[in-house]
């Protein structure tokens, strides 16, 4: 973190608003300085409860939680969060084990950074995730570029929205990611590498966390799934209706 440097230009209107929640002070004012200078705008949290009161007054593009924190730490925070919003969560901790990484993914992460790190790194982790969400193009209501249909789910390739009869169910940035790459070669093996996306931290392990996640929201039997399947040594496959 001491090879974060100074120029602090004003960001842009229409800048990314970025919450870094950690409650060692040194870090989040070499961080947020840092993400300022990247032309991002920051504000900071030294813990959960300062965290939530900023969630309810911002609107933000992306999350930044540390994970060892005093009282609520990250992996509360994020599962909290998870039951009522769908904004990127970059976890940041020094806890580096493979299980930690996978907790994380469970509590709906979107991306996952131990200490210590390359100021860069971090950079191109939070524009990977950025890129992501972007929201797709406005199309008229009555327009519908490209759906698939399995079972009782219809899922529009672009917008990236999956419904089940008339409701919209709720979709995690990294499921929707997942759910369109899929979509888009409908019985085919999409890769791990592929649905792990650009930048995006994610072994073998981790992805399959996320697809499990994903099928049980669509899966009448996650165990035996019928529509998310796995391509043995290939990755995963969508089964749809033809």
């Amino acid at each position: 973190m001491d090879k974060i440097s100074a120029p602090r230009p004003a960001p842009a209107d229409d800048a990314a608003h970025l919450l870094l929640v950690d409650d060692d002070r040194r870090i989040r004012t070499l961080m947020s300085r840092f993400l300022g200078g990247q032309g991002y705008r920051v504000t900071t949290a030294q813990d959960a409860a300062e965290a939530r009161k900023h969630i309810a007054s911002f609107a933000f593009d992306l999350l930044i939680l540390d994970v060892m924190m005093p009282g609520e730490n990250g992996f509360e925070l994020a599962i909290s969060l998870r039951k009522h919003s769908q904004v990127p969560i970059l976890m940041l901790t020094a806890r580096s084990e493979a299980e930690d990484r996978v907790r994380g993914f469970e509590a709906g992460a979107d991306d996952y950074l131990s200490k210590p790190f390359e100021p860069k790194e971090l950079s191109l982790r939070i524009a990977s995730i950025l890129r992501r969400t972007q929201a797709p193009p406005p199309q008229p209501e009555t327009t519908f570029v490209q759906m698939v249909r399995f079972g009782d789910f219809v899922f529009d390739v672009e917008r990236a929205e999956l419904r089940q009869g008339e409701e919209i169910l709720k979709l995690t940035d990294r499921e929707r990611f997942m759910l369109k790459l899929l979509a888009q070669t409908p019985g085919e093996p999409v890769s791990r590498d592929a649905l792990a996306g650009d930048g995006a931290a994610g072994n073998e392990r981790t992805i399959d966390v996320q697809m499990n996640r994903l099928r049980r929201k669509i899966e009448r039997d996650p165990a035996n799934p019928f529509y998310l399947q796995t391509a043995r040594g290939a990755g995963y496959r969508l089964v749809v209706d033809r």
